[in-house]
């Protein structure tokens, strides 16, 4: 349908203006952030760009501004429906004609698009890949002023990617197609592999390269052994109550059983994976993006274009596949830039099935190798006694001078102990039982705890019979997961019996090799860990304020039937709240309040700051 809230002449704003003019009035900033400004620039020049960018830094004003500088219409593709809705109904809040072509339109909603597109009066058009690829809109593209190419979620186009998309690298064609129009290519996560693969692939040879830092402040990133998994959860989950979860689990039916225990216990939780139907997927979206308090439990399918920006913790049951996927995830946390929390836990045989998975896939031996290594970083991410942050960094090829003062590591360091003698007893006990059981009966072995299977075989008589009996189960499970992470162990997929790598075991065994291990933080001891970051405080007057206006939002936002974030951020409402802006000059000072939102919304907001107390 016709947006009611565009402007009188959509398109003429911005054209024939600077970069800096557009940045303050239509998007309400005064200053560009970090890289922006370069990347901006270098487009408006007419070139190519390569842009690496964390998520929340900012990356979409890099398209959208030059997109409403130049003559023509900007070209968004972009690979998820849910994404470029939101980009559209968020520009359009901000009086800019913006449209997207995708499956789920209605007849009438596409024909005004495409008449708008026909008429020159089209400032930015989001489009699918499979969608810009047909022979039909090749032929209609190029009727048009193509004012900048803009290929989102540019790791898709790598086979090294963590998303690959086979279609995306269809358009290596496009500078024959679309001459002299300049193309950026954006993306929050890619290693020097996947990087380089994406210039290649795009033909972007010639591009100029803009990498900010990978490094998110206001995550609090902790990984934790899994000591009972459910009930690690739980209480992570208790401090979140109120708010917007995520949790990644790595099968369907994991994340099924999850949502569902979860429900039983009062939490709000609703499960996401591929095997839903279009209409469930679309429900679990519509509730998600809708900003009331939820957890979704989900596989990878719920990744990209998840903009909501009040996300406060992301928690991962299982061992991502490698950094990239890693990272992709926990940026769904905090995009507001307000403290969020990411937790992994993790276990020995999460370790040993995804070694196991790689191992069985169909993929070349040079894309095993490349898969094996990237899970090995994330081993050692999860087992690092250093700053976690600088581990995951440095898998992105960025160096972190310094600590970073916000991982569990730094906060509440974990200490290293001599287990060279600790982990013989484990592989000699594994090996002197025939590699035929799993790791509770090589405990009992150890601790000489005696019962019917230690019996009918006759491990009790074994010479190693109970000489770990002085340490508790606890810790003998910690030197197991830590030799499966270094893979001196190994476990059998379908009878979860441990056996020996020989290669990395016997080193040990023969005590050629030294090991330090680390000592694990007990169960009592995860609340201490949590994050002690807190949000800018408000005073009572404030935060009742602050209350009115999200009520307010909400309201607005069930009317437009957008999501909440779409009309302000919190950051913004808690701004307004602080300050107590008393006319229009005084919102113009509010960060992200450009012309448009202070027309559209400006006397609301004031007869609430006017009124504070008496509303």
């Amino acid at each position: 349908m016709d947006n009611p809230f565009l402007l009188n002449d959509p398109h003429a704003m911005g054209k024939d203006k600077s970069p800096q003019a557009v940045l303050e009035h239509v998007f309400g900033y005064q200053q560009f952030r970090g890289l922006q400004k370069q990347a901006i620039d270098t487009v408006m020049q007419g070139q190519d760009v390569l842009l690496l960018m964390p998520t929340g830094g900012g990356k979409s004003l890099c398209y959208q501004i030059p997109s409403l500088c130049r003559a023509g219409m900007g070209l968004v593709i972009s690979p998820l429906i849910a994404l470029m809705d939101d980009q559209v109904a968020a520009l359009r809040q901000l009086g800019i004609n913006a449209g997207a072509l995708h499956s789920e339109l209605d007849a009438r909603e596409t024909a005004t698009i495409r008449r708008d597109l026909m008429n020159g009066s089209l400032d930015l058009l989001y489009i699918s890949p499979e969608r810009l690829l047909s022979d039909e809109m090749w032929r209609l593209l190029q009727k048009v002023q193509i004012s900048l190419i803009a290929i989102d979620e540019a790791h898709c186009v790598s086979v090294w990617g963590h998303e690959f998309r086979p279609e995306y690298r269809l358009m290596t064609n496009l500078p024959s197609i679309f001459p002299s129009v300049p193309r950026i290519a954006l993306t929050a996560t890619a290693d020097p592999t996947t990087k380089e693969d994406i210039l290649t692939a795009l033909a972007m040879k010639e591009a100029k390269v803009f990498q900010a830092s990978f490094h998110r402040e206001n995550l609090f990133i902790r990984s934790l052994p899994k000591q009972g998994e459910t009930k690690q959860l739980l209480t992570i989950l208790d401090k979140y109550q109120n708010d917007a979860c995520i949790i990644y689990c790595g099968s369907r039916n994991k994340a099924e059983r999850v949502a569902a225990m979860l429900v039983e216990r009062g939490f709000v939780a609703l499960a996401y994976h591929a095997g839903l139907s279009s209409l469930e997927k679309r429900g679990v979206l519509l509730r998600f993006r809708s900003g009331e308090p939820l957890i979704i439990v989900a596989t990878i399918a719920f990744g990209m274009g998840i903009d909501r920006p009040d996300v406060r913790l992301v928690v991962h049951l299982d061992m991502p596949k490698g950094p990239e996927h890693y990272y992709q995830q926990i940026g769904r946390a905090g995009r507001d830039g307000d403290p969020a929390e990411t937790v992994l836990l993790y276990g020995g045989e999460d370790i040993v099935k995804a070694r196991y998975w790689v191992q069985q896939s169909t993929s070349t031996e040079e894309q095993k190798k490349i898969a094996r290594s990237r899970l090995d970083m994330m081993v050692a991410f999860a087992e690092t006694t250093h700053c976690r942050t600088q581990i995951l960094l440095r898998c992105f090829g960025e160096e972190l001078s310094h600590p970073c003062g916000h991982c569990d590591n730094c906060k509440y360091p974990v200490s290293l102990f001599n287990g060279t003698i600790a982990a013989q007893k484990v592989l000699s006990a594994v090996y002197r039982t025939g590699q035929r059981f799993g790791a509770l009966h090589i405990i009992n072995v150890l601790k000489g705890k005696k019962n019917n299977n230690i019996e009918h075989f006759q491990h009790d008589r074994l010479s190693l019979f109970g000489i770990g009996k002085d340490k508790t189960n606890q810790f003998w499970r910690a030197v197991i997961r830590q030799l499966m992470a270094k893979d001196a162990l190994r476990q059998g997929i379908e009878h979860s019996n441990l056996f020996l790598n020989q290669e990395k075991a016997l080193p040990l065994l023969k005590g050629e090799e030294q090991l330090y291990l680390r000592e694990d933080i007990a169960q009592a001891e995860i609340e201490k860990t949590s994050s002690n970051q807190v949000q800018v405080t408000l005073t009572t007057e404030q935060q009742n304020l602050f209350d009115q206006l999200k009520a307010w939002r909400l309201s607005e936002a069930r009317e437009q039937e957008v999501p909440p974030y779409i009309i302000f951020h919190d950051s913004v409402l808690r701004e307004i709240a602080v300050s107590c802006p008393q006319t229009n000059q005084d919102l113009r000072c509010i960060k992200g309040l450009g012309d448009t939102k202070i027309q559209r919304y400006g006397d609301l907001l004031l007869r609430y700051t006017r009124n504070k107390n008496n509303v």
